[in-house]
């Protein structure tokens, strides 16, 4: 029983205690968990991106764990894991940040400072989140959202909707406009950033005085997911 976690091809190589081992998983997989936890506040997320989150600390701890002292071997693994990101399927920048986030605490925790891998994920982890509520100017705001808004021919859509879309927005942009039915109506796109999201039907309903009651739609603005 003394032999059952050794290695089977050296007799030489550096044996990990069974309970440390444990010990590193159970911290990994506690780092992961909160990882996954803490993006899925602030951000939509697919149920297979959060479990990938939770678990990646601790594969990435077991393998550092299994390679640990030989160089030849952890270079081989680290060009194995940078693969991954380019036989998936691209994602936004906070997606890959969090996945590097999780590898980083999972490579610490296998080398055995857990103390320094719970630190860095906490550290990290409350940067991104402090940085969520920082507006930085000439970015894209993920809180704007797509205004879509139908209008009959004669309507001068320019300065038509000019005093409501102040009224009820910090800021707004005409993306796009374009014909529709023959020429006898225009949709028009804006982005816009609404001061109150409460007051988004009462918005809505003020814009439909405006065009006739025809077709609104008011969705989040989709982000590229190969945008970094």
């Amino acid at each position: 029983m003394s032999n059952l976690f050794n290695s089977i091809f050296s007799t030489t190589a550096e044996t990990i205690p069974f309970a440390q081992f444990i010990i590193c998983i159970g911290v990994s997989l506690v780092i992961g968990v909160f990882l996954a936890w803490l993006y899925s506040l602030r951000n939509k997320a697919s149920k297979s991106f959060l479990i990938s989150v939770a678990i990646m600390p601790a594969i990435v701890c077991v393998v550092i764990m299994m390679v640990n002292g030989n160089v030849g071997a952890g270079v081989a693994v680290a060009g194995a894991f940078s693969l991954v990101r380019f036989r998936s399927a691209p994602g936004t920048a906070r997606e890959i940040s969090t996945i590097f986030i999780a590898m980083g605490a999972g490579l610490i925790a296998g080398m055995g400072y857990l103390a320094f891998a719970a630190v860095f994920t906490v550290v990290l982890a409350i940067i991104m989140t402090l940085l969520t509520y920082v507006r930085f100017k000439g970015v894209t705001d993920d809180s704007k959202k797509e205004l879509r808004i139908t209008i009959p021919e004669d309507l001068n859509y320019s300065d038509a909707f000019t005093d409501i879309i102040e009224e009820y927005t910090e800021s707004a942009e005409l993306v796009s406009v374009k014909t529709s039915n023959m020429g006898s109506l225009f949709k028009l796109r804006y982005s816009v950033a609404l001061k109150d999201e409460s007051l988004e039907k009462e918005f809505i309903d003020r814009l439909r005085t405006r065009n006739g009651n025809l077709e609104i739609s008011m969705a989040n603005q989709e982000v590229a997911l190969n945008e970094l």
